[in-house]
């Protein structure tokens, strides 16, 4: 079973340094399971590039030079509820 760990360290030994030069601030989904990664300027963009490349899996998101794609404590419970939604979706639940 691929985890969110090997997601973690595929970005940090093989796509941190050259990502975070190249497109700092924008969003990466990886699929650990095949060791694809999707650059996006939003957490939807990237994400959803992954899911279409790869609608079986679910990517790992990670915001190019942040330890976080979102800082869930600042965020409003509208943008809050907006997460889960793409988060039931990256898993196959509509609704």
């Amino acid at each position: 079973m691929v985890t969110t760990e090997d997601a973690k360290s595929i970005y940090e030994k093989e796509l941190k340094e050259s990502l975070e030069r190249e497109f700092p601030g924008q969003y990466v989904a990886i699929v650990s399971s095949s060791r694809r990664h999707f650059v996006g300027t939003s957490f939807l963009e990237a994400a959803l590039a992954a899911r279409e490349a790869e609608p079986e899996q679910i990517p790992f998101v990670i915001r190019l030079g942040h330890r976080a794609a979102f800082h869930i404590e600042a965020a409003s419970t509208r943008r809050h509820a907006s997460i889960e939604r793409i988060t039931r979706w990256l898993r196959g639940v509509r609704g």
